[in-house]
């Protein structure tokens, strides 16, 4: 079943009983990670509990579809429910989720599924779709009118007020993936600091400028392009600057999935000019040609095995302890090396 419009926040709050599992898909990665993380919390209030909490990826399903039956249908050892999280999912595991909707495993285990922008025609969201015991749920960008409701929320919630000239200057520069829109509204919060204030046009500039210059877009473009010293260069100016590995990796995911769209219109006939001006957000002007270019070292699966590392080193950061910074140079310098072959 599709769930959309107002009943999105509903389900969100208090998931159908109906569904066995949930799907989120859609073109902004961080929309859909910030669903996923409202639905978990319904089933898992500690996201860190691991005997509640299990994480799969994509592949690890595709190698052993029975697995996601057997998590399911795990008892946790200190009671209560459990969750299963598939992330970078896509229509390779599309028979092993419709063998445990045909039978799935007593119990009321939640599970939910990140997939990135999927076409009308994928089996996985079609399956999801047209399932009486599933849910699919579209994650596309902020249109302006909810871009506007985030940003005046966040600032509320700070205590602080925003002018209409910061408004417009934010939903101008912000809105392509949620968790960036978040990370950048948080940091002009910070900015703004703990006393009661009015955001202007200023503010905003002084602290969201123009992401086509980042330090975190360079690196993303260093390691889809080829180019180890580039990211090693950006990646140290970005640390400085106090942006969070884990954030990077994400933002690495990104690029990689419009890298992806980009490549599978390519497959599809479309020139490597045309495939990057689809591209919605619009790739910043001095960009494209870049992107352009990259799509020489970069096909559909080998952007979606690129997907699927960083998804992993992501939840590496996350939970196993080693230093995130290194977790985060190991997968950008392997992205970099990977095209750097490509283009030998």
């Amino acid at each position: 079943m599709k769930i959309a419009g107002r009943g999105i926040a509903a389900y969100l709050r208090k998931p159908d009983p109906r569904a066995r599992a949930t799907l989120l898909y859609g073109p902004d990665q961080g929309l859909v990670r910030e669903r996923a993380e409202l639905l978990l919390r319904t089933a898992v209030p500690d996201a860190k509990d691991p005997f509640r909490l299990a994480s799969l990826s994509g592949t690890d399903l595709a190698e052993d579809p029975a697995r996601l039956a057997d998590e399911a249908a795990a008892i946790p050892f200190f009671g209560g429910r459990r969750a299963i999280r598939v992330t970078a999912a896509g229509d390779r595991i599309a028979a092993a989720i419709e063998g445990f909707l045909g039978s799935p495993p007593a119990g009321d285990a939640l599970v939910v599924i990140e997939a990135g922008d999927l076409a009308p025609r994928s089996a996985l969201r079609r399956l999801f779709e047209e399932a009486d015991n599933a849910a699919a749920i579209a994650c596309y960008a902020d249109a302006p009118e909810a871009l506007e409701e985030l940003v005046e929320q966040v600032f509320r919630a700070a205590g602080h007020k925003v002018d209409a000239e910061a408004i417009d200057y934010l939903k101008a520069n912000l809105g392509a993936d949620r968790g960036l829109t978040r990370s950048e509204l948080d940091k002009l919060v910070t900015y703004m600091g703990p006393h009661p204030a009015t955001v202007g046009l200023a503010e905003a500039q002084a602290v969201i400028g123009d992401s086509g210059a980042s330090a975190v877009d360079d690196i993303c473009y260093a390691a889809t392009g080829g180019d180890p010293a580039g990211v090693e260069k950006a990646l140290g100016r970005a640390l400085g600057e106090g942006e969070s590995p884990v954030m990077i990796v994400r933002a690495a995911q990104r690029h990689m999935q419009r890298l992806q769209l980009a490549a599978d219109a390519v497959a599809r006939g479309a020139s490597a000019r045309d495939a990057v001006q689809r591209l919605r957000p619009p790739v910043f002007f001095k960009r494209a040609l870049e992107l352009q270019a990259q799509l020489a070292s970069w096909d559909t699966a080998r952007a979606q095995t690129a997907i699927e590392l960083l998804t992993e080193a992501e939840i590496d950061c996350k939970s196993t302890g080693l230093p995130d910074e290194a977790i985060c140079r190991s997968a950008l310098l392997r992205l970099a090396g990977a095209a750097r072959r490509r283009r030998t």
